[in-house]
């Protein structure tokens, strides 16, 4: 499984016009092909009038999956030039269709692949984008007389802390990245003289704004 990777923000839109078309960029997250298709059949519904509804789309861990439609602009002036920049902003999961609405002056091939170009950096930008790092949840176990020592340092730590558990001992669970994992043991134990029982409970990917 990866560990990091840059992505989307769940979804988002913008809209640009050039030369009096319009061009309406919408994005979306997406995790398999299917989910891509019918993203982009979705908006290809809500625009059925356009002139162009071309799309990209970037998926998996080492971008296996890759696919780009002109959708009836000259071949390689529009979906091409939109995967080039999912590409070259080294993102993943990610779908892409921007709308055309023809206003009546021609752009010539240049013209095309730099408006779809701009209209897909466009729609990035107003969607956001993010980092996925993966994190196990680690759970600490301590007496409570190690409790306030232990909340305190952790709540200064990089260590985000999930919720603490009041049993017949307390327990903490924290997000931990997978590559800390063992810095994050040895800080526990030396920190509570080797009386934290600590366990790995689960994985999951957090999110950070880029």
């Amino acid at each position: 499984m990866r560990a990091d990777y840059k992505t989307v923000k769940l979804s988002g839109e913008s809209e640009l016009v050039i030369q009096k078309s319009r061009f309406l960029t919408y994005v979306r997250r997406v995790e398999t092909e299917e989910e891509a298709i019918d993203f982009i059949q979705e908006i290809k519904k809500m625009h059925h009038t356009a002139t162009h509804n071309c799309s990209a789309y970037i998926i998996g861990e080492h971008d296996q999956i890759q696919k780009a439609n002109d959708d009836g602009e000259p071949s390689g002036t529009a979906g091409f030039p939109m995967l080039e920049v999912l590409k070259k902003q080294g993102l993943k999961d990610t779908a892409v269709v921007v709308t055309r609405y023809f206003g009546g002056i021609k752009l010539g091939g240049g013209g095309l692949i730099r408006a779809y170009g701009r209209a897909t950096t466009e729609g990035i930008t107003a969607t956001g984008v993010v980092e996925r790092k993966l994190h196990n949840l680690m759970k600490v176990s301590i007496d409570y007389t190690w409790l306030g020592k232990v909340e305190n340092e952790v709540r200064q730590s990089p260590y985000p802390l999930k919720e603490i558990l009041y049993e017949e001992g307390v327990s903490l669970l924290l997000y931990v990245p997978i590559e800390k994992s063992n810095e994050f043991i040895e800080w526990i134990t030396e920190l509570t003289n080797g009386q934290a029982e600590i366990s790995t409970e689960s994985n999951t990917f957090l999110e950070f704004d880029l």
